[in-house]
């Protein structure tokens, strides 16, 4: 019997939704109204977490979102996204540990290391002033004392008295394709995140990142952010992707891949790879279709099909060692909705952080 997956959806906090791709709709827009009614239909479809993204120019604050959010949730996790020195490391600690204890300790976080808002910096520089935050989070979150002297920050301070739940911190979810964010990602995050590729690329990149963590004395989980377009038969699902970018305009296509802080990554970069490498309908391989990413930086394609199509595709990478998926689709809470009908019930899947923490 296969390993139960974390199944997360996703809140589109950096306006990022909508019924034609690249066509602002205003009852789309990143909104508190509608970014909450996104995480309602997650946790009413039965998801185990859900990701709120963050973004500077785009959408609405990813913390303050979670503070209002947290206490209207009975089971959901929240996976909550924070930038790298946007926050005083000790303060973004404090900040987590109330939403944790606001949540009853179902926090998961999602580290980012783009660029800031204004200030762009060197990839190498970058992921290490990321790692230092990761790991004064992490034993600040687990209680301790930091004493720091690192290249980007330089501090001696107590843990503040708000803790966890649990008294330990929160699994890091954290993705990058550079050779700095691999490293970044293997001495310091729980969960690896990957975007979506060919099924041999994943495997390579898992087996990569194995050799990494353990190098380091240690081992990684492995996550996969994918968006979906799951319908009753696979040419209805079919149809449905055809219809997402019926209206879609190259260039305001392009423009809106430029908004983002990474739109110059190494991981976009690859996604452009494997958009480029797609037959005419945009397919790179069986049921994974890559016209999403015309219009979107990041994550740059959909798993497209019926049912029983998806739930393969799913089980394929689960296979490989996929243990935490985080999907979307557009609309974001109808498609939230049509997932939640057709292939979750028949995953089995639960939250990630215990078995974390559990050591499983």
């Amino acid at each position: 019997m296969a390993t139960p997956v974390e199944v997360s959806w996703f809140s589109a906090l950096c306006d990022d939704d909508y019924e034609y791709l690249g066509v602002p709709d205003p009852a789309l827009r990143s909104s508190y109204a509608h970014c909450r009614e996104i995480v309602m239909r997650a946790e009413a479809g039965g998801f185990d977490n859900i990701l709120l993204p963050s973004g500077y120019a785009l959408g609405i604050d990813s913390i303050a979102f979670a503070g209002a959010v947290a206490p209207q949730l009975e089971r959901l996790n929240l996976l909550v996204a924070v930038r790298c020195a946007e926050l005083w490391p000790p303060m973004l600690a404090r900040q987590l540990a109330t939403l944790d204890q606001m949540l009853g300790g179902r926090l998961t976080i999602n580290i980012i290391s783009s660029d800031l808002a204004g200030a762009p910096l060197a990839s190498a520089p970058r992921y290490a002033r990321s790692l230092e935050v990761m790991e004064m989070l992490r034993d600040l979150l687990d209680g301790k004392p930091v004493s720091h002297r690192g290249e980007h920050y330089q501090l001696e301070v107590e843990p503040a008295r708000t803790g966890t739940v649990t008294g330990r911190c929160p699994p890091f979810y954290f993705g990058g394709f550079s050779e700095d964010a691999r490293e970044c990602a293997a001495r310091g995050a729980d969960v690896f995140l990957m975007w979506p590729d060919r099924l041999p690329a994943v495997s390579e990149v898992l087996d990569d990142m194995r050799a990494r963590a353990a190098r380091h004395g240690r081992s990684l989980r492995f996550g996969y952010r994918v968006h979906v377009i799951v319908r009753e038969s696979e040419d209805e699902a079919r149809a449905a992707a055809r219809r997402l970018v019926s209206r879609l305009d190259d260039e305001a296509g392009a423009a809106i891949r430029k908004k983002s802080l990474d739109s110059g990554s190494a991981g976009v970069a690859r996604q452009t790879e494997v958009r480029d490498a797609a037959d005419d309908e945009g397919y790179v391989e069986d049921n994974l279709w890559t016209g999403v990413g015309r219009a979107r930086s990041g994550c740059g394609a959909a798993i497209v099909g019926d049912p029983d199509q998806v739930l393969a595709k799913l089980r394929a990478y689960q296979e490989l060692g996929i243990e935490a998926f985080i999907l979307s689709g557009y609309p974001h809470a109808a498609e939230c909705d049509l997932f939640a009908r057709y292939v979750l019930p028949q995953l089995d899947h639960a939250p990630l952080r215990a078995r974390i923490e559990a050591g499983a």
